[in-house]
């Protein structure tokens, strides 16, 4: 009885409940404002999201850009100088805008010299093209002798042989594909998401080759703002894995265990707080593609915005607040044994929509509107053997004896059932 009881008032308070958070939601979701409100009365679920983002804009204008040895600031601009290069025809001149913030960090980096090698090189021979390129504007000359004087006083700087410039070059001198489809979609159907793998390590040098292909995957801007935490112990990688939620039942099966780690320390505006998710999502399945063609196996693994699990990842792997977990990716060798699902995908007709032309497509749709309506329905004319037109009473009554849905039925069973 008592358990009826409770039933029953969990069902009397929960209808009104969930009737006004239904009722709150679509009302808060018409506009913006609404729903800022609703977010900040109601739940708290994007206020990591937020405290995140304000603190990688902080520590941006801290650092100037700078994540360690990369510079986020100038390896954006420099591609942006790239993107200006291609331009056909080339608009002369371009990029004034920015070009004042671009050397001065190129020089600063040139002088500190704790930036990536690499990279320097691909900042210097890129300036290198554009100020060959361009006029002898004011802001283009001061630019350009800022640049000459760093280049003459660096000791033993040199220009790259022309066969290593990292400058923008033509489609058809890129390497020839040498991978036919019918191979890639082989390789894409041989990629499956294992949870069963052999007590073998994993080699450091693989998960390097892994890394490298990754790093090859297209990045907004090329600023790249993410890395690999790397978790070899399979005691450690069972405790970091068990910090997400879909990882019951195999989280001691997992030999190696990589976190994806979005930094949004690269971006000064709330706009690109989403590229983190993007750019390392193309990574990762770069990533698992290379790992699958080295004989290893791969499981991505789903990452929960909850924010104690939030502050549990930071803790273990030492995150700041700006610094998001974006997916954690299993890595072994599968047992040739264990259990592989099917998970049937979409067909290209539910994943492919041909977009039309305004006009067209309002023209389309019309006409499709018109074929599929029904035809209209012709009224009843009241005539003088059924006394003119009906009263209010019978209209009320037709509503009465009209038959209940099935889920009402059950609903008034229910009902019934606890009042008694």
């Amino acid at each position: 009885m008592r358990r009826q009881l409770r039933r029953a008032l969990v069902t009397t308070m929960g209808r009104p409940l969930h009737w006004f958070s239904n009722t709150v939601q679509a009302v808060a979701a018409v506009n913006g404002t609404l729903a800022a409100l609703y977010y900040l009365l109601f739940s708290r679920a994007f206020r990591r999201e937020q405290q995140a983002t304000l603190a990688g804009k902080v520590a941006y204008h801290r650092c100037r850009g700078r994540l360690g040895a990369s510079s986020t600031v100038l390896r954006r601009n420099i591609h942006r100088l790239e993107k200006g290069l291609i331009m056909s025809p080339r608009r002369i001149p371009f990029a004034l805008d920015y070009l004042d913030e671009t050397v001065e960090h190129f020089v600063a980096s040139f002088q500190e010299g704790t930036l990536n090698a690499r990279e320097l090189e691909w900042a210097d021979h890129v300036l290198a093209e554009y100020f060959a390129c361009t006029g002898h504007e004011p802001a283009v000359e001061r630019c350009r002798r800022l640049y000459l004087a760093v280049k003459q006083e660096a000791a033993g700087g040199r220009e790259g042989r022309v066969a290593d410039r990292l400058i923008p070059s033509p489609q058809g001198a890129l390497p020839h594909c040498p991978v036919p489809y019918d191979d890639i979609l082989a390789l894409l159907k041989r990629r499956r998401s294992v949870r069963w793998f052999v007590p073998r390590p994993v080699p450091r040098g693989v998960v390097e080759k892994a890394v490298r292909a990754a790093s090859l995957a297209p990045s907004a801007c090329n600023r790249q703002p993410f890395w690999f935490e790397l978790l070899e112990a399979p005691l450690e990688a069972k405790r970091v894995a068990e910090l997400a939620m879909g990882t019951q039942g195999f989280s001691q099966n997992i030999p190696c265990l990589l976190v994806l780690v979005g930094d949004l320390q690269a971006f000064p505006h709330e706009r690109d707080r989403h590229v983190i998710y993007i750019d390392a999502s193309l990574a990762a399945m770069s990533l698992m593609l290379a790992i699958e063609s080295l004989g290893l196996s791969s499981c991505p693994i789903n990452w929960p915005d909850i924010p104690s699990r939030e502050r549990a990842m930071q803790r273990a792997l030492g995150l700041k607040v700006h610094q998001r977990p974006i997916m954690l990716i299993a890595l072994g060798y599968a047992d040739p044994e264990g259990g592989v699902p099917s998970s049937q995908k979409k067909p290209v007709s539910l994943l492919l929509r041909c977009s039309t032309p305004s006009s067209s497509r309002s023209r389309t749709s019309a006409s499709a509107a018109n074929s599929q309506a029904p035809p209209p329905r012709r009224r009843r004319c009241s005539s003088s053997a059924t006394g003119g037109r009906r009263g209010r009473g019978d209209a009320s009554r037709r509503r009465v004896e009209r038959p209940q849905g099935r889920v009402q039925q059950i609903r008034t069973q229910v009902e019934e059932t606890t009042s008694d």
